[in-house]
């Protein structure tokens, strides 16, 4: 484990959830917190009980403007920033027919661009002070796709692609990333937070399926989840990804060995695409990456 004796963590959507239970186990041993949330009243509390170690700080990540005088105000109070979590966001559940445009864009504002508008924000920081830990919350659905859920799928998908290329690119630059890959917490993500389209009676059938499927799930506890994500950050080698909950663990693998499956079952046709004459084939890769 790392011997670091205190971190500076900059929290997005740390009002409840995930978040909140991760902004007090940070604080609780001794590390310090940027805590943002939409409505900055609502982590105001966390800088009234920890002073000196907690920072309250409005933000809404869809807004550059907010987005740069919150990691600004992180710098002002704690002088560095060693730990990005990229937690705000939120679902969409409706089928790809039944989700108007303006939800399908606000979706993808929030969970996808807004996370990348704090990434890049920070980024020549940490660049410069060539240290670094950026966590992408995703979720097991990050990896796995149910239906009626295509569009928070769809941001979780694309923020797991991205976050694969970001961890090989800021490597040799001295910033890790972790994708943190939640299954079912019990938080408000399924209640207050939770957006639905507008249902078409055609598709009642998928919401019966779905309500079937996870009428016994059992959730686990946000504060044993924010000790993994702190148990990953310490850790000398940090994972890639990070799956919390045996609902992701088993989930995820399923989907893993299902697709291997099929790949393996298609795998004649799949490998018989080159050309017959191999010259045919050449890709100049420095014309290709300028």
């Amino acid at each position: 484990m790392s011997t670091q004796k205190s971190r500076v963590w900059f929290i997005t959507g740390a009002s409840t959830g995930l978040g909140r239970s991760l902004a007090e186990a940070v604080l609780a041993k001794g590390d310090k917190v940027v805590a943002t949330a939409r409505k900055e009243e609502t982590v105001a509390d966390l800088e009234k009980k920890y002073p000196g170690h907690a920072k309250a700080v409005r933000l809404d990540v869809t807004d550059l403007a907010q987005v740069k005088a919150s990691v600004q105000a992180a710098v002002d109070a704690f002088g560095r920033i060693d730990v990005v979590v990229n937690n705000a966001g939120y679902g969409l559940v409706g089928t790809v027919e039944e989700v108007s445009d303006a939800q399908i864009r606000h979706q993808f504002e929030t969970n996808l661009f807004g996370l990348l508008n704090v990434t890049r924000e920070v980024l020549p920081r940490l660049r410069e002070q060539k240290s670094g830990h950026i966590l992408n919350i995703t979720s097991m659905g990050g990896q796995v796709s149910f239906p009626g859920f295509g569009m928070y799928h769809g941001t979780k998908y694309a923020v797991e692609g991205i976050s694969e290329s970001l961890a090989q690119e800021v490597a040799g630059l001295g910033i890790k990333v972790t994708i943190v890959e939640p299954g079912g917490f019990k938080t408000d993500f399924g209640t207050r937070s939770l957006v639905r389209g507008e249902r078409i009676a055609a598709y009642q059938p998928v919401y019966d399926a779905l309500v079937q499927a996870f009428s016994s799930a059992v959730f686990g506890d946000p504060a044993r989840a924010a000790q993994g994500i702190i148990k990953a950050v310490e850790a000398d080698a940090p994972p890639l990804r990070l799956a919390l909950g045996a609902d992701a663990l088993q989930g995820i693998r399923a989907k893993f060995e299902s697709e291997l499956e099929e790949y393996k079952r298609w795998e004649p046709v799949s490998v018989d695409m080159a050309f017959d004459d191999p010259a045919e084939g050449v890709l100049d890769i420095k014309t290709l990456l300028g």
